[in-house]
């Protein structure tokens, strides 16, 4: 998890919520997706955001990241962006999808409090297909099983998105078709590289800028 600078005044706060894609696996911290939009947004627009506040640790399932924001102490801050990358975890261990349905519709609730109850500054991104990599490819599970299920977790992460009037960014057709490239991947053979996250940085920057705040 990484901290804020303590003074953030006179700049936009932007907390990221999620699992090793957002916590950037396998790249530095300047690679990783939040701090690519955050310097996208200072290089690119006139406001001037704040470091990114991340809670994301490897291999948590969405009640995991409900403890790390607790232990977060932040219940009481908000914040002008908010992003959450959660669920692969869940499609790995097996859990039952229903519990995911349950479960992700709580952590977006939360998502849209810590915006200041403001669903349009609320960004959900949906669930890469793993699966493509080498690593899946290696690990004797069944590739089209692990495809089919995710595209069962992002139908139920755009559902309910839809239902709250959150935005919900696909970037797995994209991961699709090019994740599986050497320079898309970390040197684990599994998590994006920071040029995949890069592409992921755009779409999200598309989505920021049109954003009121």
């Amino acid at each position: 998890m990484t901290e804020n600078p303590t003074d953030t005044s006179g700049q936009l706060t932007y907390l990221a919520l999620g699992d090793s894609y957002t916590i950037g696996e396998g790249v530095s911290d300047s690679g990783r997706y939040p701090d690519q939009l955050i310097e996208k947004l200072n290089s690119e627009t006139s406001r001037s955001w704040a470091a990114p506040k991340v809670i994301a640790q490897t291999g948590w399932t969405v009640d995991e990241l409900e403890k790390g924001i607790n232990s977060a102490n932040i219940e009481s801050n908000t914040y002008d962006l908010v992003t959450l990358s959660i669920g692969v975890n869940n499609q790995y261990r097996g859990y039952p999808i229903s519990r995911f349905e349950t479960e992700f519709e709580t952590m977006l609730l939360r998502a849209i409090r810590f915006a200041g109850v403001n669903s349009k500054k609320v960004i959900v991104l949906s669930i890469p297909d793993w699966g493509i990599t080498p690593f899946a490819q290696q690990s004797g599970r069944g590739l089209d099983i692990i495809a089919d299920e995710i595209d069962a977790y992002n139908r139920i992460k755009e559902a309910i998105c839809q239902k709250h009037e959150v935005r919900f960014i696909d970037i797995t057709q994209d991961y699709r078709s090019i994740g599986a490239q050497a320079e898309m991947l970390a040197a684990d053979g599994l998590h994006p590289s920071a040029a995949m996250y890069q592409r992921w940085t755009g779409k999200l920057y598309e989505q920021v800028k049109t954003i009121n705040f």
